[in-house]
């Protein structure tokens, strides 16, 4: 008698087996950018690295300059070199080197799209990538619906039920409400909603997918996850650099737009969803609306938000230009390069926790992290004596750098009296795990391939960030110029004021 032997490593179960994309190309518009050279080809590299490309996988690159495949192939070659994560081999480049082709022209040239549409033909031909193309829009907004029609029109959009044809749209996606549902239109009518995929790199970091385990995995903290426990959550993406040679670009944008509008309304909305049915896309993106629909800005405005310029001054041993001195930006710009705002989250568990949003440039140093502070304990049984150097008990989740978490709460110092203080547990994922953390453009390049749609947000979540963000941003442009503030500090008065107002204030990352 025989017995049936089954290959453990074929179990669908077994998280060991990496998910690998299947036949595919990915066409980059603006690869001349930093964006795609410093982060999309080298995060390419280091998918092929490990394994995760098709053997067919080809890159395509589409922008004015006058090169032929070569040139191009030697622009991707030095990018990788700098920037990729993981070692160069030779091996690898060359099997990533065989699929690279560049096309020449502009976003308003109909016979380079008819030689870019003629050029994914061939590679599906040569290549078997099977017809299945992704689109990475890394250009400015303006030309979203110059190429979105490209597309169109060169039937390079078209998809059937063996082929699928995705776009990848990089932030900023609009400037108001208004813009972004224009916007959402002109995208859909080319690609149904399904093969629209809005970048937003912060959702592929391992950090904020860490929020999801930490909360949903854990019975340790989801019971205290709540408005009888929690006294207010700050989420923080500070900047330690000003704008440099994007001054020009950043003019008319400013922190909030740039930042607070995607990155950090995400980052809310994984803190304060509820448990999702399961991790399938769907479900997971309907707790992320319900949040967005629950969520207001707090007035009034003056007292609850602020906004800042940087001044020029000293910042770590070194004179830095103010913003006005920074090449490109109009002197009497009203643009600002920090930005606070207090939300509520208006649902059962989060009735009356501000959260309290912040982002800027030359702060004191470059950290993003969401602290969950928690309420203090009523001290019944100590005297005041006792607890004067305890602060809040705190959780605090490090996106970057130093990936972690930390705990803070009180602990007996030692010795003959009773006198509580401060301590920390912490976490560091390069203490706690062999393996590196990889780019989160890896991780969401990937999930284009593999059409796993979870981390990106849809038409809805970004339409309900800007129903948020609005009203602030509106109230600003009446009230003029923002408030300066100094090189390596932690923005403007105006921002430690709109917390000390409440009898909280801000923590020092």
């Amino acid at each position: 008698m025989t017995r049936s032997w089954t290959n453990p490593l074929r179990d669908p179960r077994d998280k060991r087996l990496p998910r690998i994309a299947g036949p595919s190309s990915l066409v980059i518009f603006g690869v001349t950018g930093d964006l795609s050279r410093k982060k999309l080809m080298p995060a390419i590299y280091d998918l092929a690295h490990r394994g995760l490309l098709p053997p067919g996988f080809s890159l395509i690159g589409f922008a004015r300059r006058e090169w032929e495949n070569q040139d191009f192939g030697e622009v991707v070659h030095d990018a990788v070199a700098e920037y990729a994560r993981t070692p160069f081999r030779e091996s690898v480049w060359n099997r990533l080197a065989e699929g690279i082709r560049f096309v020449q022209g502009t976003f308003d040239d109909d016979d380079a799209f008819d030689r870019l549409a003629e050029t994914v033909h061939q590679l599906d031909a040569e290549r078997g990538t099977g017809g299945n193309t992704a689109f990475y829009l890394s250009i400015p907004p303006w030309a979203f619906p110059i190429v979105t029609k490209q597309l169109s029109r060169s039937g390079l959009a078209d998809s059937d039920e063996d082929t699928w044809r995705r776009v990848v749209i990089e932030k900023p996606f609009g400037h108001d409400l208004a813009s972004a549902q224009e916007l959402n239109s002109v995208v859909n009518h080319v690609f149904p909603e399904e093969s629209v995929f809005r970048i937003d790199h912060y959702l592929g970091k391992e950090t904020v997918q860490n929020i999801m385990a930490l909360r949903f995995a854990n019975q340790l903290f989801e019971p205290l996850w709540n408005a009888h426990y929690v006294d207010h959550v700050q989420i923080t993406m500070a900047e330690d650099i000003g704008l440099g040679g994007r001054a020009a670009y950043y003019d008319g944008i400013g922190a909030a737009r740039d930042v607070i509008q995607n990155h950090l309304l995400q980052l809310l909305a994984l803190t304060a969803m509820e448990e999702p049915v399961s991790f399938e896309p769907g479900a997971l993106r309907a707790e992320k609306v319900k949040v967005l629909g629950a969520t207001k800005a707090v007035g009034p405005f003056d007292e609850t938000t602020a906004a800042g310029q940087y001044a020029g001054g000293w910042q770590g041993g070194k004179k830095v230009p103010g913003l006005a001195q920074e090449a490109g930006f109009r002197k009497e710009s009203t643009t600002e390069t920090y930005a606070a705002v207090t939300l509520e989250v208006q649902n059962r568990r989060w009735a009356g926790v501000p959260f309290y949003l912040r982002t800027g440039k030359r702060l004191g140093r470059r950290v993003t992290e969401i602290a969950v502070v928690f309420k203090r304990a009523p001290h019944l049984p100590f005297d005041s004596t006792s607890t004067e150097e305890l602060g809040e008990n705190a959780m605090v989740i490090r996106v970057q750098p130093d990936e972690g978490v930390t705990m803070r709460f009180g602990s007996k110092v030692p010795g003959t009296t009773m006198e509580v203080r401060d301590v920390t547990m912490d976490f560091g994922y390069g203490h706690s795990f062999t393996e590196s953390s990889p780019e989160a453009y890896e991780r969401l390049i990937l999930d284009v391939l593999l059409g796993e749609p979870s981390l990106f947000p849809v038409n809805e979540e970004v339409e309900l960030s800007w129903k948020i963000l609005d009203p602030v941003l509106e109230h600003w442009a009446e009230r003029g110029s923002p408030e300066p503030y100094a090189p390596g500090s932690w923005g403007p008065p105006s921002a430690d004021r709109m917390l000390e107002r409440t009898g909280r204030h801000w923590r020092r990352p």
